[in-house]
């Protein structure tokens, strides 16, 4: 009997916003003057992606839960800029990105080449995707939304629409 082959899990790494803070982001999105297509983020789905992994065999996960530990205070990061990106993804980004949090973007970057995964070479723009397909979406005339992030970061696995928890790290 053949065993039938398990398929790849879609992981990242994230930042969840406390209860507040999501309040917070939901709040400023509801401000936004969305056009008919634009297809909004879930509540529960608001978060930060510190790096996207891609698809990783099942097998591996307990060395990427031994490997993906960094030593992180936390920080406090001011999303402060609305746009939206080309292909109509609507964001609440920061404008600057705090030096602990770029630290510890850098240390999760460095354990996943010991780990011989693939790190993307854009520069780090932290941000809360709010919406996708949104072209001609309008931001509110301001955005200064306080998010007092971490010490936590989390390991994550994208399933038919859902996040699910892989490890909390913190």
């Amino acid at each position: 009997m053949r065993e039938t082959p398990v398929p790849p899990w879609r992981l990242f790494l994230g930042l969840w916003p406390s209860p507040a803070t999501r309040a917070a982001i939901v709040e400023h999105a509801q401000a936004w003057h969305w056009p008919d297509a634009a297809r909004r983020t879930l509540d529960e789905r608001l978060h930060i992606t510190l790096h996207f992994i891609g698809d990783v065999d099942a097998d591996r996960v307990p060395a990427l839960r031994d490997g993906l530990r960094c030593d992180w205070p936390g920080c406090t990061l001011e999303l402060d800029r609305c746009e939206v990106w080309p292909g109509g993804i609507a964001v609440l980004e920061a404008g600057t990105v705090p030096p602990a949090l770029a630290g510890l973007h850098a240390c999760l970057g460095d354990a996943l080449k010991r780990l011989d995964l693939p790190v993307e070479t854009r520069r780090f723009r932290p941000h809360v995707t709010l919406a996708r397909k949104a072209q001609n979406a309008r931001p509110p005339a301001s955005a200064a939304l306080r998010w007092e992030a971490g010490p936590g970061y989390g390991l994550m696995r994208s399933v038919a629409g859902s996040y699910l928890p892989v490890h909390r790290f913190g």
